[in-house]
């Protein structure tokens, strides 16, 4: 149990934090992918300033050429807009996972260059490790004049949802000068500029065996660069905060782990892969124990983007979902007791063939975490995260938020019981088979620590 000491360094903690006053007129919620699109690319179109775009990554297909061909077409039309693209350098060099080997989007952006002669767009490539595998940049944010829109979402046809699929996430519009400067000079100075960064709408760049060196010497100069700021707001406004983090011991992580402790009624999370690191797991049942209300909302497997239905061919990383499911039941199963108490309530979400990419946090009616951080052990320590802490303690957000939450979990069910979920033993013979092997060896535990 949380004593009245250690809830109170909490609570000191986020008082801490520099904060940013915020209007309230100027946070926009939107509530679906296609309300997304349409605002990216509406101020995509109306910038006059600057535009940067940080994603994991921009895709080759029609949603990602979408964004592409508008900031084209917004730098033609204006020329002195600075305009800059930022994504992660061993996801642009690869084709999708389980695909057949194609055109890169790095190639593509190659060739948009060359298509466009007459206009300058840079595309860089941040390596946060020397493999994928070990961190990518996850760093995200649409930074558009003096405005911030927000969205744990990558960019391409299903997280815009160009065609009949899309993938859920959150997304928030916040005008703040102060914030989009501060989030502006960080990525270009850090980023943009950093000693391992290279273009990639070049076809003139190194290959990365050739600079690991470099790659480890600037992911230890990251981890070292959180955002530092003055803030201007008291305790008692609407206030948001810039947060950044790569490492066990980030600032980002800092802040979530002191945030969940601060709960007086109720947390809320929202994660599409349940795979939670320990420290995360230990505050939810000190909660518990206190008497506080958590909700989780996760994936089904089947909403899960690497799920494979069981009549395609199987694929390795289709075991996937089914190793998230495991991690699921097997906390509900230790905690079965506030299930049925009505303490704990673990929903699932699931609509049709889409997709869910949801990340973030509520505590009480105070705090909002938005963010792209995956609440896993991968975000905890290997990959660039960020996010935005925003603190509403006059509750002026109370009608946005009840209704993205409400929206949220529109096509979620209860689970009451841990036996609700699947064991191993109803999983396709392939699944079962892959996930026993893998236990044998106990891979199942690096896996879960890197993906």
């Amino acid at each position: 149990m949380l004593s009245k000491f250690k809830r109170n360094k909490h609570q000191q903690h986020l008082a801490q934090l520099p904060k940013l006053s915020q209007s309230v007129d100027d946070v926009e919620f939107f509530y679906t992918p296609a309300d997304f699109r349409q605002t990216l690319l509406q101020k995509i179109a109306s910038a006059t300033r600057r535009i940067c775009v940080v994603a994991l990554y921009l895709e080759q297909d029609d949603g990602g050429k979408g964004v592409l061909s508008a900031l084209y077409e917004a730098k033609r039309r204006r020329p002195e807009l600075e305009v800059s693209v930022l994504v992660d350098w061993h996801r642009a060099q690869r084709g999708r996972i389980g695909d057949a080997a194609s055109q890169t989007n790095a190639d593509w952006y190659c060739s948009m260059a060359q298509e466009n002669p007459d206009v300058s767009i840079p595309v860089y490539g941040v390596p946060i490790n020397t493999r994928e595998a070990l961190g990518v940049l996850h760093f995200k944010g649409f930074i558009i004049d003096d405005s911030v829109l927000y969205s744990g979402a990558s960019l391409n046809d299903v997280y815009l949802h160009q065609h009949d699929k899309y993938r859920y996430d959150r997304y928030h519009l916040i005008r703040n000068s102060r914030l989009a400067d501060l989030m502006y000079d960080w990525v270009q100075t850090q980023l943009a500029n950093g000693s391992a960064v290279n273009r990639l709408d070049s076809k003139v760049r190194p290959k990365s065996p050739e600079i690991k060196n470099e790659i480890r010497l600037y992911r230890q100069t990251l981890r070292d660069a959180p955002l530092r700021f003055k803030g201007d707001a008291s305790d008692d406004e609407l206030s948001v905060t810039p947060l950044v983090g790569l490492g066990k011991s980030s600032q980002l992580n800092k802040a979530i782990y002191h945030l969940m402790p601060c709960t007086e009624h109720k947390l809320t999370i929202c994660t599409p892969y349940f795979n939670l690191p320990a420290v995360l797991v230990r505050s939810i049942i000190h909660l518990l124990r206190t008497g506080k209300q958590v909700e989780i909302i996760v994936g089904d497997k089947t909403a899960n983007d690497f799920y494979i239905p069981e009549d395609q061919p199987f694929k390795i990383i289709g075991a996937l979902p089914y190793l998230y499911e495991i991690n699921l039941r097997r906390f509900l199963s230790r905690l079965q007791y506030y299930v049925n108490n009505g303490q704990l309530t673990v929903r699932l979400w699931k609509d049709e063939d889409n997709s869910y990419h949801l990340k973030g946090m509520w505590v009480d009616d105070e705090w909002m975490l938005l963010t792209g951080n995956n609440l896993n052990p991968r975000a905890w320590r290997l990959d660039l995260e960020n996010a935005i802490l925003i603190h509403d303690p006059q509750h002026q957000l109370a009608a946005q938020r009840d209704h993205e939450l409400s929206l949220i979990r529109t096509h979620t069910t209860v689970v009451h019981h841990y036996r609700d979920l699947q064991s191993i033993a109803d999983y396709p013979v392939k699944v079962r088979k892959l996930i026993r092997r893998l236990r044998r060896i106990r891979i199942d535990r690096l896996i879960s620590r890197i993906l």
